[in-house]
């Protein structure tokens, strides 16, 4: 039980997190962190934030940043406190700083990266990545807003309830797991069906995803760029599913129950 001090998951964002497969956090963080994280980013993107004549691109990838403001914003006793109600408690690696933080802009041309998929987690020796239903190498996704991200924003889709999919998906394919493009030709078209919902919300606040979730960029419609840090919570070991015990496990073991 968390102190009053450090509120962590209600009971429903935990049910909530185990049908749909993320949940959203407002306010993770303090939005003064979030501001001087994006002057940080604007620099490392080489573009000026009042000249939108330098905004060439739709998308500009940022890798990851160790300085303070991303750091003290990945370890608030917040999101330390959701960790340990969604993974376990001493089952996750503390960050070290925030990445990847793909930058989207107001622009015509399409993104290039914006189709249906399950992140991978774990190295392939052919190259690329993997990912298996215990889910090596990866205890969450993460999406940090670090400006505030409206329906025109660039929001990400996230179809609810796909994690499930994925999961029953996943089993035949044992530890040694699916090759990340082969799995999203499988995943795609068995969760059409799935509600889609988009990570809208306010700098500061963080959305934390089941690690099996089906979710895609779009394009940006608005007028400010978006910022965005998608990393993954690392895991220590893989998920129990034959003793689960935390709302990541039991989300897998009920859908393949």
């Amino acid at each position: 039980m968390h102190s009053d001090a450090v509120r962590g998951l209600t009971d429903e964002q935990i049910d909530r997190f185990v049908h749909d497969g993320l949940v959203h956090v407002e306010g993770a963080f303090p939005r003064e962190l979030a501001d001087a994280g994006r002057a940080v980013l604007w620099k490392a993107t080489g573009c000026d934030p009042e000249d939108a004549t330098t905004w060439t691109r739709p998308v500009i990838r940022l890798d990851h940043f160790t300085q303070e403001p991303f750091r003290a914003a990945a370890n608030t006793p917040l999101l330390h406190a959701a960790f340990d109600q969604l993974v376990g408690t001493a089952r996750w690696l503390p960050q070290g700083g925030l990445g990847t933080f793909p930058v989207r802009f107001p622009h015509p041309d399409p993104p290039g990266d914006d189709g249906w998929h399950v992140e991978g987690s774990f190295a392939d020796p052919a190259g690329g990545y993997r990912l298996n239903v215990r889910s090596r190498g990866r205890a969450l996704l993460m999406l940090f807003l670090f400006s505030d991200v409206g329906p025109d924003d660039a929001p990400t889709r996230v179809r609810t309830g796909s994690h499930l999919d994925a999961a029953r998906l996943l089993a035949p394919h044992g530890d040694d797991g699916a090759e990340f493009f082969a799995f999203a030709r499988e995943v795609v078209p068995t969760t059409e069906h799935r509600p889609e919902v988009v990570a809208t919300g306010a700098a500061g606040d963080v959305y934390l995803c089941h690690p099996f979730l089906v979710h895609s960029a779009q394009p940006h419609r608005g007028t400010r760029p978006r910022f965005m840090a998608q990393p993954p919570l690392l895991p220590r070991g893989e998920l129990d599913l034959e003793h689960p015990v935390s709302p990541v496990e039991r989300a897998v073991h009920d859908a393949l129950a």
